[in-house]
């Protein structure tokens, strides 16, 4: 999808869809903006105070797990408000871009300003947020450090301000970025407007730190809680061998679903896609020195679950929406252990359960230590050699990990242990085999998801879950659709809500809409189509290659290569100005 595209529609939307109708004291009005636009008939915990809270203009520090559902806590004020926009300070280009296409899919005029417009888009993209077309825009944190920012800032009829990974702010967070620290000044240049601060991982010291920086005032702090209880931790120390041995191993076990797989450095990326190609696992590289346009065709190949295995830096994963991630594998130490529950987070989001799995070598110590050796600054020396003894101490420690992670965040369970972590319940015996095996070949291996271990995370999940032939249809569906529309395959429809569809097949317009997930708009847009579809899939039709109002034209195949091959060349670097 173009640029100029987005801008056109949010125009549209904001002048012929005019969200109007709701106000921020109305409580009927919140619940029916969140059935109209999100599709939900209620809220997450903690979702409907943070709203309430920002739209009654109080200050809001927010930490919630990676898949709590934090960017809906600020887009539905901003639906609230149809006369002025929502600013969102967000790191990153490619996030900012699904954001607004996923708010735009919604029915929501948003828009973005970033290197990867033209000087023309961007004038344009300006004159319409002085103009209040916008119910949402996104910048980086750099812009708004720009000298020429706050005069156009203040033509924008700006309803509040939300800090998105806002953990970055901080000297004492696993991923301070000195950018960050720039936007105390809106403050100065906004004292009236609310600020609310989001971010998924964040220590007492940093929820501090954010809480100073930003200059809040008596803000509303919600802090969920830290424990992620359909996730598995398992921590091991291996040897080389020993550890791709147990990453093939546990890749193999895991039969439905996807993984990911960090690596510590780029040509270790390489060599992890070519050991599990080897072995006969289909996988794909995600890394900082691939060009945007690579990047972004390996992250949609693997969100549309063409292959399911990703393997990566630590560039990969932000902002990234996919609940069906069975796994998330490291092989080395993490920086800290805020940087690793983030990750592993990532797991999981579904509700069902997901593994965790850290395989580490003696060396990475060593390496850490090396690298924080080489730290000029006395201060963040400091800090690194902190972070770096308590990586030590959790992957060292015989404590509950879940239990570990939350005392760590400042959170003090009344519980003593999960009964799932290695700790708890013990290495599983297909690691214990594994770590000891230098080679097997020719074995089929279950999966880590028993129907038992299902069953008991999520008793109605075996009853009604979604028929796996159908599942498969419907996710070829959307991933015809994304390739027709040039968007993620997220955008058009989660994990979850493709589950659910598949679990009540709806007949009828109405009964689509009790669907979680399907609001108003996205409704009106796929409606007809996902109908007709499980029409087809009911009358025996199992494939979808021949389906002509899904082909692509050639054209969109151009127009979304010029687009990437902007942002290859403005965003060759994670990190957008």
């Amino acid at each position: 999808m173009s640029k100029g595209s987005f801008m056109a529609s949010a125009t549209l939307l904001a002048k012929e869809n005019g969200i109007s109708g709701f106000g921020p004291d109305d409580s009927e009005s919140i619940v029916q903006a969140l059935k109209r636009y999100w599709g939900y008939e209620s809220f997450r915990p903690g979702q409907e105070q943070i709203v309430r809270s920002i739209v009654s203009s109080r200050d809001a520090c927010v930490v919630m797990p990676t898949g709590g559902g934090k960017s809906l806590c600020y887009q539905l004020p901003a639906v609230l408000d149809a006369k002025r926009t929502a600013m969102v300070v967000s790191p990153l280009i490619a996030l900012m871009q699904d954001q607004v296409a996923q708010l735009e899919q919604m029915g929501i005029p948003a828009g973005f300003i970033n290197s990867s417009l033209s000087g023309g888009e961007r004038n344009e993209t300006l004159q319409r947020a002085c103009q209040g077309a916008y119910r949402l825009l996104y910048l980086s944190p750099e812009r708004i450090a720009l000298n020429g920012t706050p005069d156009w800032l203040k033509r924008v009829p700006v309803s509040f301000f939300a800090i998105d990974e806002a953990h970055c702010i901080s000297e004492w967070g696993h991923d301070f970025r000195p950018e960050y620290r720039q936007l105390s000044r809106l403050r100065d240049l906004f004292p009236n407007h609310p600020i609310a601060a989001f971010t998924a991982s964040a220590t007492r010291r940093v929820r501090q730190d954010i809480v100073e920086q930003l200059r809040l005032r008596d803000p509303l702090k919600h802090i969920s809680s830290f424990r992620r209880a359909n996730l598995r931790y398992v921590v091991r120390q291996c040897n080389a061998k020993a550890q791709m041995q147990v990453l093939l191993q546990a890749v193999r076990r895991i039969t439905d679903g996807s993984v990911i797989v960090y690596a510590p450095t780029i040509t270790r990326v390489g060599e992890t896609v070519d050991f599990l190609e080897e072995n006969g696992i289909p996988a794909i590289a995600y890394h900082g020195q691939m060009g945007a346009l690579a990047r972004r065709e390996n992250q949609e190949k693997w969100m549309a679950d063409e292959v399911r295995v990703m393997v990566g830096t630590i560039a990969f994963g932000l902002g990234i929406h996919k609940s069906s991630v069975r796994a998330v594998i490291h092989l080395a130490l993490p920086k800290s252990v805020e940087q690793y529950y983030q990750e592993a987070g990532r797991a999981g989001r579904d509700g069902l359960p997901a593994d965790c799995l850290l395989f580490w070598q003696k060396k990475d110590a060593g390496l850490h230590a090396y690298f924080i050796g080489q730290i000029s600054d006395h201060e963040e020396r400091e800090r690194a050699w902190q972070r770096y003894h308590e990586v030590e101490d959790f992957v060292n420690s015989e404590e509950c990990r879940q239990l570990y992670i939350c005392r760590h965040f400042g959170e003090l369970p009344k519980w003593a242990e999960c009964g799932e972590c290695d700790a708890c319940a013990g290495v599983p015996d297909w690691l214990e085999e594994a770590a000891h095996t230098q080679k097997r070949e020719g074995r089929a291996f279950p999966a880590v998801l028993t129907e038992e271990s299902q069953a008991t995370a999520n008793p109605r999940a075996l009853a009604n879950g979604p028929d796996a032939e159908l599942r498969e249809y419907m996710r070829e569906w959307r991933r015809n659709i994304s390739r027709q529309k040039g968007i993620s395959a997220f955008i058009v429809m989660y994990d979850t809500t493709l589950d659910q569809l598949c679990a009540t097949r709806p007949s009828s317009v109405s009964e689509l809409r009790r669907v979680p997930g399907f609001g108003e708009k996205k409704t009106q847009m796929y409606g007809e189509q996902i109908l007709a579809a499980l029409e087809r899939f009911r009358n025996g039709e199992r494939a979808l290659l021949a389906m002509p109002a899904l082909r692509r034209k050639r054209s969109d195949f151009s127009k979304r290569a010029r687009l990437w091959k902007k942002l290859q060349k403005f965003a060759s670097a994670s990190l957008v100005p």
